[in-house]
């Protein structure tokens, strides 16, 4: 079949994955309520939701013994997501503000959409960088701690077991933090349908994802680690550039950006289980380690410029310091790991 087929195929995979997913969002905004969990901690309940499309993705990959695929897709939309989403996020931000109806809440998003258009700044919750970001960075640090010395270079089943239980020490950690009064809401028969639906979709959308990338990597000439950060991984972010325009444009900076934090630290760690517990080598460490390099710099800058801003947030300049760390990714790759020029 010819690859460009296999793209088409790819991409509408990608998009079975990302419906899949949307069905899960309301009633997991449901759970939010009924938990009591606030903005931020509620950030990483629905990063479960769009990181699931990677988490799958790696998944399937373990299956079908393409683990350099699954590896490269976590590594890959890893490193852009944070600037591309605080990029997204900014554009999003300056634009009219698109909430609607007049109670408190509503008033006082506008406000604040009002205040951060004075003030050129990306509005974001202090508490981003410590319930989300930092927290992440740990895990980056575990994952280096697990793969990177000689003796335990690679991806074997006990560290499969270790990223599980730090998934669920993230996880638990973050709606801890974040814990308010819950509130009564109501369960239609019909939501509970779509969500089963949205995770069948969910699944075939990542088998699909996976065997047309094996595809599409193999017409190319390319190796399938590189396919995934660049194939697999950067087109893996697509919900969540959606998700985040339409959210941060109604005046929700916060939860419409930050939940790319949570989503990228439940990929790094759940998405790593399956491809640890059927054992995935490290086959090109230089390639590697440059990956992991970045992976961290991108929550680290992030932080810092968050916690460090008078004003709580990023400014213009904040967010081009991001999208130059990607380039300056993208440059060293191409030259002295691709040897592209």
């Amino acid at each position: 079949m010819s690859p460009w087929i296999w793209g088409i195929v790819m991409l509408v995979a990608i998009y079975a994955a990302k419906w899949g997913a949307d069905q899960m969002v309301e009633p997991l905004k449901k759970v939010r309520r009924q938990w009591g969990i606030t903005q931020v901690a509620g950030a990483s309940l629905l990063a479960i939701l769009t990181a699931s499309p990677e988490v799958g993705i790696s998944t399937v990959s373990a299956i079908r013994n393409s683990g350099d695929i699954g590896l490269g897709t976590l590594l890959g939309s890893n490193i852009i997501a944070i600037p591309l989403i605080m990029t997204v996020a900014y554009a999003a931000s300056r634009k009219k503000f698109g909430g609607k109806g007049k109670d408190e809440d509503q008033k006082e998003l506008e406000r604040k959409h009002q205040e951060h258009l004075r003030e050129h700044l990306l509005s974001l919750s202090k508490r981003a960088a410590t319930v989300l970001a930092l927290p992440y960075v740990v895990i980056i640090a575990i994952v280096a701690l697990l793969t990177m010395p000689p003796g335990w270079r690679g991806l074997q089943p006990v560290d499969g077991w270790i990223m599980l239980g730090v998934f669920f020490l993230f996880l638990g950690q973050a709606l801890w933090r974040g814990r308010k009064e819950g509130e009564d809401v109501k369960w239609s028969k019909k939501q509970i349908k779509l969500a089963a639906l949205g995770a069948v979709a969910l699944i075939a959308g990542a088998y699909f994802t996976v065997t047309a990338a094996e595809n599409v990597i193999s017409a190319i000439g390319i190796s399938q680690i590189i396919g995934g950060i660049f194939i697999t991984g950067t087109l893996s972010t697509a919900p969540e550039v959606f998700k985040t325009w339409k959210i941060v444009g109604s005046g929700q900076t916060t939860a419409g950006s930050t939940s790319v934090i949570g989503d990228k630290a439940i990929t790094l760690s759940l998405g790593l289980v399956p491809l640890a517990l059927v054992t995935t080598p490290i086959n090109d460490f230089q390639l590697f380690w440059i990956n992991l390099v970045f992976v961290t710099l991108m929550p680290v800058a992030f932080s810092l410029m968050v916690l460090k801003n008078k004003h709580s947030g990023l400014k213009l300049w904040n967010v081009l310091l991001l999208d130059a760390l990607l380039l300056l990714y993208i440059f060293i790759i191409l030259k002295w790991v691709l040897n592209l020029f």
